[in-house]
């Protein structure tokens, strides 16, 4: 997987087909010293409802952007990205 400039990834299907995803956010969590990025598909990006994926991941080297994703797999974990992601939503809405 790759992180360009755009802020976009593109991260393989289970099939090897590669999709096209916007980075919504990525932030660091002291709690688990881990890193985690929320996503959501390019071609869903306009629609008023989209579905929004979330991984932990770690950067494979500090001078390359790839990135290895790993499944969010703890309640806990789940509940802190959806405490940015509601976090995100409530400043889009101020603004």
């Amino acid at each position: 997987m790759a992180l360009d400039e755009k802020e976009r990834i593109v991260i393989p299907d289970e099939n090897g087909e590669e999709h096209l995803f916007e980075v919504l956010f990525t932030f660091d969590a002291d709690e688990t010293e881990q890193s985690y990025i929320a996503v959501v598909p390019v071609e869903q990006k306009d629609d008023e409802e989209v579905e929004v994926y979330a991984f932990r991941y770690e950067e494979k080297d500090a001078d390359d952007n790839d990135l290895s994703l790993f499944p969010i797999e703890s309640d806990e974990e789940w509940e802190m990205v959806e405490e940015m992601l509601n976090t995100l939503a409530d400043e889009e809405m101020e603004q």
